[in-house]
């Protein structure tokens, strides 16, 4: 039997976008990994307990960057296949004006508010002046992290994924060689580590810059007022990923806020293993996810719901099969994982680290879907039911979740939160999908 040609170039297609977005993305959760590493090894458990602290921030500044990079981008790639270039172009602009105004916010919390920031994420004496440092250089880079983020979004949806990894593997390996030449060699403690963090972005867009040099660009910024119809599309269409972001450093702070109580810095400590570990698995999920939806978007606005379709499908069985390949290394590696970030071989932090990360991470294949069936649903100008599941997850079902299960079973049923959530969440995410291709199937036939 011969495969049908279009369904060959179309999983071609899959296979080169999503491959390429997870080794990047895989490469950007590197920033958090190799400050953990590094810190944990040259300032020790407290040092990884500031940086579990402020990693909330890093969250909420890269997930500001998404939404107006992921907004955008989808709405310029729905509209560029649509061959309406100037609206497209539009979008760009808009998305710039807005990292623009989101990074003058940003850089004067990071000059005026670094210090009671600190505080209000839980930082005690012991380490608030670790946290206050990390905190004012990653919001005095913020700038770099926005462009950087929504600069990404486009390239990747002009025609160019390759570009957009290369940046981000770029970025990201510069990130950990100055982690270490900055925490060892010169002994610059975390400012070192921060600061090692804030220049990976703007060596990732100087990777960038010769695509627009040579002028292979599509997207032009033009003079424009700013019309909130237009940012409107953009936010709407960029929730979801900010949500997924934010909803992460939420977690983190009200996760942190739980253990303290249980089982104090050791414990705060020992979630930051977990933490960051997750950060590298949720990114390899928005990695498909977002390599799918330039995909997605496209075949959406040419109106080839048959292909739309097949991108779905693809993207659930690549989920399906990493979760599987991850949840086997993570049971079976889950000492080995957690001695690497214990320099001090802390015994109470690796009495709590290894079973939490053996509970926490049943809940990697329910999260994946989740993240799919999102960016699906945004990609696909249905940004309602993205909105809901974005919701969902990441505050009104895990954070009453977190604080009944602890509750009932400590930290044991703390690391039970996630996969009780993003089951739960799947399970309504299915439910959507099933009602929507049911009520398409009943148009077709009227």
């Amino acid at each position: 039997m011969n495969k049908n040609p279009s369904q060959d170039h179309c999983f071609r297609e899959f296979l080169w976008y999503a491959s390429l977005n997870v080794l990047g993305m895989i490469a950007l959760s590197c920033y958090i990994l190799a400050d953990t590493y590094f810190v944990a090894n040259g300032l020790g458990s407290n040092g990884l307990a500031a940086l579990n602290l402020v990693i909330p921030v890093y969250s909420f500044i890269h997930g500001t960057g998404l939404m107006l990079g992921m907004g955008g981008a989808t709405r310029y790639s729905m509209l560029r296949s649509q061959g309406q270039e100037k609206k497209s172009n539009l979008v760009f602009t808009h998305a710039l004006l807005l990292v623009l105004g989101f990074a003058m916010v940003f850089v004067a919390l990071g000059l005026f508010c670094s210090g009671p920031l600190a505080r209000l994420l839980g930082a005690d004496e012991a380490v608030f002046e670790m946290c206050r440092t990390y905190l004012q250089v990653l919001l005095l880079f913020s700038p770099m992290f926005l462009l950087n983020d929504c600069m990404l979004c486009f390239v990747r949806n002009d025609g160019a994924p390759q570009l957009s990894m290369a940046a981000m593997v770029t970025g990201s390996l510069s990130n950990v060689v100055l982690d270490y030449v900055f925490i060892f060699p010169l002994g610059m403690g975390i400012f070192g580590a921060v600061l090692a963090t804030g220049l990976a972005p703007v060596i990732s867009l100087a990777v960038l810059c010769p695509f627009f040099l040579k002028k292979r660009n599509h997207f032009h910024a033009v003079r424009s007022g700013l019309s909130l119809r237009t940012g409107g599309h953009i936010f709407a269409a960029g929730v979801p990923s900010l949500v997924t972001e934010l909803s992460s450093g939420i977690v983190m702070i009200v996760f942190n806020s739980i253990i303290l109580g249980l089982a104090g810095n050791s414990g705060v400590a020992a979630y930051g293993v977990i933490a960051n570990l997750s950060l590298v698995v949720i990114a390899t999920y928005t990695g498909i996810a977002q390599g799918t939806q330039p995909l997605l978007s496209k075949y959406y606005g040419c109106g080839d719901k048959g292909r739309v379709q097949k991108l779905l499908r693809y993207g659930v069985f690549a989920v399906g099969s990493l979760s599987l390949l991850l949840y086997v290394l993570v049971f079976a590696g889950a000492k080995g994982i957690t001695a690497v970030f214990n320099s001090e071989g802390n015994p109470a932090l690796a009495a709590i680290a290894a079973p939490g990360l053996r509970i926490y991470f049943t809940g990697g294949l329910f999260a994946g879907l989740n993240i799919v069936l999102s960016i699906y649903f945004t990609s696909t100008d249905n940004v309602s039911p993205a909105n809901l599941i974005s919701l969902l997850r990441g505050f009104l079902v895990i954070l009453p979740m977190s604080f009944l299960l602890s509750g009932l079973w400590g930290l044991s049923g703390l690391w039970a939160a996630f996969p009780a959530t993003e089951l739960l969440v799947a399970v309504v995410g299915g439910g959507i999908l099933h009602r929507a291709k049911n009520s398409n199937d009943a148009q077709r036939m009227t």
